[in-house]
C-alpha cells in the first residue's frame, strides 16, 4: 500500500508550508484542506501566498463526507485541538497514518485518545524558519519532518511507507528511531527560544549571539534537562549543543510562532511550554525559575491585549 490522499488541517506556518510543497506533487484533489467554511470563503477571497507564490489549494468543510485519506496531518495550535479532532472524523479510516505537526510533548497522545495510537506516528517538525503575517509565508530554511513510532526497537511499515512517500514529494524527512528524545529536545528548545524572544520582541537573531536574552534561553532549556531526568528521557547538555545548533542554521530575521503571536495580539501556547514545565517541577520538586518568570510575563503581555 503506498500513500496517495492527504488530508490537512490547520494553515498555519506549517500547514502552508508542508501543503504548498505536497501541491506541487499530488493532483490537486488528492490534497485536502480540511477548514470550516469561513475560512474557506476567507482563504478563497485573500488567497494564501508561499514564498511570494499563490497556493493553490482544494478545501473541504468538516461536514464533507470522503473516502479516508492515506496520510491525516495535524498543523493546527495546540488551542485549537481538540475542535480539530471532531473535524477530521470522515478522513480517517483503518488505514490512516496520522501525524502531527503540534509543539510540545503531549498531542499524539491526544490524539490517539480518539483514534487509536495505531495510528499515530510520532513527529517533530525542526529547522524551519517560517514567519506568517496574514495571508503570505515566507521563510529561507524548509526545515524538516522527523517522525517514528513511539517504541525505538523497530522500523514499522507505516515509516517506511511515509520515508517512501516523503522521498517522492521531495519533502525533507528524517526517521528516526527515538522519537521520545527528539521531541523533549525540541521541547526543550521550544520553551527556550519561543519564549524568550516573545518577551524580548526580537527575532532568532537576538539568541543567537551573546548575552541575557541568550542566557534566560539556556537556563529555561536547562530546567527541561533536569525535568527529562525524572521522566525517563535524560536530556543532556549534548542535546542542548544540538539543538543549539539547529538554532544557528535559522535565519536571524525569523521569529517563531509564540512571538508572531504576541506581536499579532493572539492568545498564546504558554501554557504549553512554561505551563507544563513548572507543572511538572511542582510534580517532582524541581525548582523552574526561569520558566515561571517567563510565564508571569507573557501572561501579562497577553492581558495587555484588551486593555483600552
Amino acid at each position: 500500500m503506498a500513500i496517495k490522499t492527504v488530508s490537512i488541517i490547520g494553515l498555519g506556518a506549517l500547514g502552508i508550508l508542508f501543503g504548498n510543497q505536497l501541491s506541487k506533487k499530488m493532483k490537486i484533489e488528492d490534497l485536502r484542506i480540511i477548514a470550516d467554511k469561513d475560512r474557506i470563503k476567507r482563504y478563497e477571497e485573500d488567497e494564501i501566498y508561499c514564498n511570494g507564490e499563490r497556493c493553490h489549494f482544494h478545501y473541504v468543510t468538516p461536514e464533507e463526507v470522503y473516502e479516508p485519506a492515506d496520510l491525516l496531518i495535524f498543523a493546527v495550535k495546540f488551542n485549537g485541538l481538540n475542535e480539530a479532532i471532531q473535524s477530521v472524523r470522515h478522513h480517517v479510516g483503518e488505514h490512516t497514518i496520522i501525524l502531527s505537526l503540534l509543539n510540545g510533548i503531549t498531542s499524539e497522545a491526544i490524539i490517539g485518545d480518539t483514534y487509536g495510537m495505531d495510528k499515530v506516528l510520532y513527529c517533530v517538525a525542526q529547522g524551519m524558519d517560517a514567519v506568517k503575517v496574514g495571508n503570505k509565508l515566507t521563510y529561507d530554511h524548509t526545515g524538516m519532518l522527523c517522525f517514528g513510532e513511539r517504541e525505538s526497537s523497530y522500523v514499522s511499515q507505516k515509516v517506511k511507507m511515509l520515508s517512501a512517500f516523503f522521498e517522492k514529494m521531495e519533502v525533507p524527512y528524517e526517521a528516526d528511531s527515538n522519537m521520545v528524545r527528539r521531541q523533549w529536545g525540541k521541547f526543550m528548545l521550544n520553551v527556550g527560544v519561543n519564549q524568550t524572544v516573545a518577551v524580548n520582541k526580537s527575532n532568532y537573531g537576538e539568541v543567537q549571539k551573546s548575552g541575557k536574552a541568550r542566557e534566560t534561553m539556556i537556563l529555561a532549556m536547562r530546567e527541561v534537562i533536569a525535568l527529562s531526568e525524572k521522566e525517563g528521557v535524560c536530556l543532556t547538555e549534548e542535546d542542548l549543543n544540538y539543538w543549539l545548533k539547529v538554532l544557528s542554521t535559522l535565519s536571524p530575521e525569523g521569529k517563531p510562532s509564540m512571538a508572531q503571536d504576541v506581536e499579532a495580539r493572539r492568545l498564546s501556547e504558554v501554557e504549553l511550554f512554561a505551563g507544563t514545565v513548572v507543572s511538572l517541577g511542582e510534580k517532582y520538586g524541581i525548582p523552574t525559575p526561569t520558566n515561571k518568570r517567563l510565564y508571569s510575563e507573557i501572561k501579562l503581555l497577553e492581558s495587555q491585549y484588551y486593555v483600552q
